[in-house]
């Protein structure tokens, strides 16, 4: 269903990204600073960065999310919920967490349930959102398809495409893919490699409802001028 957004719901779709680890401390505050000029949805940042980037945004709606587990979520489930746990308790306002690509390898699907129904839970009792990292440039179509099928029982907030940090990011074809297999109770983030205007929209069109990116600036500022250019206040897409 198509949808009119003007620059400021654009801007809201975006997640401002810094997952570096030789980020420091300014970096983050910088991210922050950016955030709250540009009405950004919310900071993407490293576990430890939680209760500084939550203080930086004290009194915004801009949310602080926590990346779990990243890049390559290979730790227990027991070690995933605990950092989901410490993050919401330094102030994270949203969790993104990679799942365990071994055992999708080993098409241990029970698994990886208990892993988002345990991680979800958790998130769902602090009323904080949470995103499923597929990380799909590992994945099959097949183990895609899965994911989304457990994905759509569970009910995390989002199913999300990449880290940014493995051999690929999002696509066109797997943000359509997600979305029609997810449900409507699931939504579908794209992250990694969304660095122009173009390609930003492209996202929001194949369903996306968040975008994840280092870009947002150049993004949010390219489609300002598009739209003084054209004279128009919003796209519908």
């Amino acid at each position: 269903m198509s949808k009119a957004y003007t620059l400021d719901d654009l801007a809201r779709l975006v997640d401002h990204t810094n997952l570096h680890a030789d980020a420091t401390e300014q970096d983050m505050k910088k991210l922050c600073d950016e955030a709250r000029a540009y009405h950004f949805k919310m900071v993407a940042v490293n576990q430890v960065q939680s209760k500084f980037c939550s203080e930086q945004l004290a009194g915004t709606d801009i949310h602080t999310g926590a990346a779990i587990a990243f890049p390559l979520g290979q730790t227990s489930i027991e070690s995933k919920v605990a950092e989901t746990e410490d993050a919401i308790a330094n102030g994270a306002t949203e969790i993104d967490y990679v799942i365990n690509i071994t055992q999708v390898k080993a098409k241990n699907w029970a698994y990886l349930e208990d892993e988002m129904a345990r991680i979800v839970e958790v998130c769902d009792k602090a009323q904080v959102p949470s995103k499923v990292i597929f990380e799909n440039c590992l994945l099959t179509d097949e183990e895609k398809l899965a994911l989304c099928e457990i994905a759509s029982r569970v009910k995390p907030t989002f199913v999300k495409t990449s880290t940014g940090f493995s051999t690929g990011g999002a696509t066109v074809a797997d943000v359509e893919l997600m979305a029609s297999h997810v449900g409507p109770d699931v939504q579908v983030k794209a992250a990694g490699g969304i660095r122009d205007a173009d390609t930003f929209l492209d996202m929001v069109r194949a369903g996306a409802t968040r975008i994840g990116t280092s870009s947002g600036i150049s993004i949010i500022e390219a489609l300002k001028a598009r739209m003084a250019d054209e004279g128009v206040e919003s796209y519908t897409l």
